[in-house]
């Protein structure tokens, strides 16, 4: 990447919804830090307008959302949703947890960004959200 930025890559890291578990939505706020990136992590049961109402006030490059629920056919398509409803629209959505291919499949068709499944490295997560900004945003 030889693009330079005049502040850090800024990621939101989310835990929407009832979803408790929120030890690996720490460890990826703590590896992106450790990457060279702000992270704001939102703390547990956000629901999809306080996160995309965050990832204005905080000005983000990205958004990331872990969810270990179930949830995450309703989740990322409504915050997909509100990001369209609020012009929001060169901010990365991204996220992991226990999802199914398919549903991966389908929501990367709705305009999500890659997600991770259990298992990917962190380095991969770091990769791709810096490869995406660089590509992605201009400032």
């Amino acid at each position: 990447m030889s693009k330079d930025f005049n502040r850090p890559i800024r990621v939101l890291v989310a835990k929407v919804g009832l979803d408790g578990h929120d030890r690996g939505a720490k460890v990826i706020a703590t590896m992106l830090r450790d990457a060279g990136m702000e992270v704001i992590y939102t703390g547990l049961r956000q629901t999809a307008e306080m996160v995309v109402n965050t990832a204005l006030q905080e000005d983000v490059d990205a958004i990331g959302v872990s969810i270990l629920s179930g949830a995450h056919m309703t989740v990322f398509p409504k915050i997909i949703q509100l990001m369209r409803e609020k012009g929001v629209d060169n901010v990365l959505l991204t996220g992991g947890g226990i999802i199914p291919k398919d549903d991966m499949i389908a929501l990367q068709n709705l305009g999500v960004g890659k997600l991770f499944a259990a298992g990917s490295t962190l380095g991969d997560i770091a990769d791709y959200i810096k490869e995406w900004v660089v590509e992605n945003r201009n400032y």
